[in-house]
């Protein structure tokens, strides 16, 4: 991972870097408008962005529902994978959402998609069940993560 990678909060003029991950990232991604709103009206959420210098080279958010933190989403620039930043932003997150009073965090994963859930387990995530056809554009079941003590 770059010395410079930074992770702080988002704003709305982190937009633009945030839809070039974004897009690349899924296969139906977030609207800029549905992250706008988030960051806007949505009291409950807090949304974070890795950069390296001018570049926004990843971002992460979650919802604080009582005790709990829920993700909504991670991603991270398909050319600066393997390289920590998604470790980063969720290592912030769960810092994050401790430091707001959450006592737990949950999350859906693609079935599929090894790398990341390697990298929930190793956060200390544990499988919780699964959501059946859970991803609309492909029917791809969710494995549902909880991590109990933050």
């Amino acid at each position: 991972m770059s010395a410079e990678i930074i992770v702080r909060a988002m704003t709305p003029d982190d937009l633009d870097g945030v839809m070039a991950v974004e897009q690349e990232s899924f296969p139906a991604p977030w609207s800029r408008s549905a992250f706008a709103e988030e960051l806007e009206k949505n009291r409950l959420a807090r949304y974070l962005v890795a950069i390296d210098g001018e570049t926004i080279v990843g971002y992460a958010g979650t919802w604080l529902v009582i005790n709990e933190a829920h993700v909504t989403n991670v991603a991270v620039h398909a050319g600066r994978r393997h390289e920590g930043i998604g470790r980063l932003l969720m290592e912030t997150l769960m810092k994050l959402a401790r430091d707001e009073g959450m006592e737990s965090m949950t999350l859906e994963v693609r079935v599929s998609n090894e790398p990341a859930k390697a990298l929930y387990q190793q956060l200390g995530f544990v499988s919780a069940g699964i959501r059946k056809n859970y991803y609309s554009e492909t029917k791809e079941d969710a494995l549902i993560l909880w991590r109990e003590k933050l």
